[in-house]
């Protein structure tokens, strides 16, 4: 049966992965991103989008109206948009003072990571099937470890217990949340225009498996937790990091 989809953060990366194999599926997705002409070059077939910050209630508002029309129930909701802050215009000023760095840092982050979730999902809780809806969160391994950029870690945490209580007071209409930490991953515009080498090589040697992961495998999990054969699981963070977390 086709389903609705709607995917934040669908235009690059892990989204657009997600959308990928979602529209494979049969199924009808919505892109959602800031950025209109990435959206638009995405290729997926059939997709729809809209461009919108997802930071601002106005524009929530205005993703919620066109899901109204063009979908009309929502069967799941993923929350791929997200970063550290790199395609964000910095000051101009060189001389910025320590403490201003830090609140605009963590602002920030706040702003991308967990705002963002939050007001797509209220805005959209009403559309989740009843029963099927799933709702999915990309969080991320540094919610474990607190290292790298700790104010991106923090914002990624927080999407946690946000996820958790949404998992009780959802499930008695049938609908699962569930949250889907990724580790290492290529191919993405999280470290911008590259990764230095030597990072690279400590992350995949962190790995159990020897390798880095790719937006594939992550899409495949979010596919999997939103199947029938996933629809008693809910209220759980699956890591898929090829072990890194746990360490050699």
């Amino acid at each position: 049966m086709t389903r609705n989809v709607v995917i934040s953060g669908g235009g690059t990366g892990i989204g657009l992965a997600a959308a990928r194999v979602f529209a494979a599926d049969g199924d009808r997705v919505l892109l959602l991103g800031r950025r209109g002409d990435v959206l638009e070059r995405t290729g997926v077939p059939g997709a729809l989008t809209y461009a919108a910050d997802l930071a601002d209630p106005t524009a929530v508002r205005g993703v919620a109206g066109f899901v109204g029309r063009e979908f009309g129930a929502v069967d799941v909701l993923i929350h791929s948009a997200g970063g550290n802050g790199l395609l964000e215009p910095l000051a101009d000023d060189a001389d910025i003072d320590p403490l201003d760095a830090v609140a605009r840092s963590w602002t920030l982050n706040f702003r991308l990571n967990l705002l963002t979730a939050a007001l797509l999902t209220e805005a959209l809780r009403e559309r989740l099937a009843e029963p099927g809806g799933r709702v999915l969160f990309l969080s991320s391994i540094a919610a474990y470890r607190g290292h790298g950029q700790v104010a991106y870690a923090a914002a990624k945490a927080g999407l946690h217990p946000y996820a958790h209580d949404l998992a009780r007071k959802l499930g008695p209409h049938g609908i699962t949340v569930n949250v889907v930490a990724p580790g290492y991953i290529e191919d993405t515009a999280f470290f911008g225009d590259g990764i230095d080498e030597d990072l690279r090589a400590w992350l995949v040697d962190e790995t159990l498996n020897g390798r880095a992961g790719t937006p594939g495998d992550v899409a495949a999990t979010l596919h999997w937790l939103a199947s029938p054969g996933a629809a008693h699981i809910t209220s759980q963070i699956v890591q898929v990091n090829g072990g890194a977390e746990r360490g050699h």
